[in-house]
């Protein structure tokens, strides 16, 4: 009974892709490929792609006309490259995972990134300002970790950009929208959520299931704690939480972890962690 299921879909897939044209062949006389790289025969490569030295794509893959593979690379079984998308080098996409749409603009992934199994990354925006035919863009740093089911969309109009900085630790399920700005070194828990024009600086960790109001500013070392709502800007060194959040105090081990020294901890706490107060509980409290 499995035999006859797995021979189904099998002819299955044969219907979708041509009855005309044999299923080894359909990765040849097209890519444009550089030495050393390894493709299964049941991957679907358009003539126009362009893949690097020793790359590997697997059975099932699909590569879009205008996608560039950078050297290196690993497409897994069932993953697909679309639209004008480039890879950098030493890139894994894991499979199930969706690269890149055919809409105007780019997908531009760095280098050493690893995309998850059913990630969906540089899609279309849920942004109903979003004109069809416009240009949007989605640009990733390098060495990032994005993990399984992960969303990250384009930005919203030709003029914004979507951007992931270097080093991040992006965990299940995360969603990042439209038009946000990640910066470099952060981690966030599974779950975490941020709406359109979030900013996020530096060495941020969020815990699971919390979620970021549109327009908010995250600063550098912050923590937010587990099922957070966050609605305000949130400022550099602090530790919130709550629905909504409130502050809770000067994120003193996240600090110490990042190497901050005694000495830095007390400026921290005699200065901006002083007029952070102020300015947040007001001048007459």
């Amino acid at each position: 009974m499995l035999a006859s299921r797995a021979a189904r879909r099998f002819l299955s897939f044969s219907r979708f892709v041509s009855p005309s044209i044999p299923l080894r062949h359909l990765h040849q006389g097209a890519p444009r490929l550089d030495g050393n790289a390894s493709i299964h025969p049941y991957a679907i490569i358009h003539p126009g792609a362009v893949l690097g030295k020793a790359v590997s794509v697997g059975p099932f893959c699909t590569v879009g006309s205008a996608a560039r593979i950078g050297d290196g690379c690993e497409l897994h079984p069932g993953c697909h490259v679309v639209g004008d998308t480039e890879l950098g080098e030493r890139c894994v996409v894991l499979s199930g995972a969706i690269v890149g749409a055919d809409l105007p603009g780019r997908t531009i992934i760095g280098r050493n990134n690893v995309i998850g199994h059913y990630a969906v990354i540089g899609v279309k925006c849920q942004d109903l300002k979003y004109k069809p035919g416009d240009e949007c863009f989605l640009i990733v740093g390098d060495n990032n970790e994005i993990r399984e089911y992960t969303s990250i969309h384009r930005s919203s109009k030709s003029t914004e950009k979507t951007v992931i900085g270097d080093n991040n630790l992006i965990m299940g399920s995360c969603h990042i929208a439209h038009d946000c700005k990640i910066g470099k070194n952060n981690i966030f828990a599974n779950n975490t959520l941020l709406a359109g024009h979030v900013v996020v600086e530096d060495y941020t960790h969020t815990a699971g299931s919390i979620v970021i109001h549109q327009f908010c500013h995250i600063g550098s070392y912050c923590f937010i704690g587990g099922g957070s709502v966050i609605a305000q800007d949130v400022p550099k060194y602090m530790m919130v939480s709550g629905d909504r959040a409130e502050l809770r105090g000067l994120n003193l081990e996240g600090l110490r972890r990042h190497g901050f020294s005694s000495m830095e901890e007390n400026f921290i706490v005699n200065r901006a962690f002083k007029n952070t107060l102020q300015h947040a509980l007001g001048s007459g409290k």
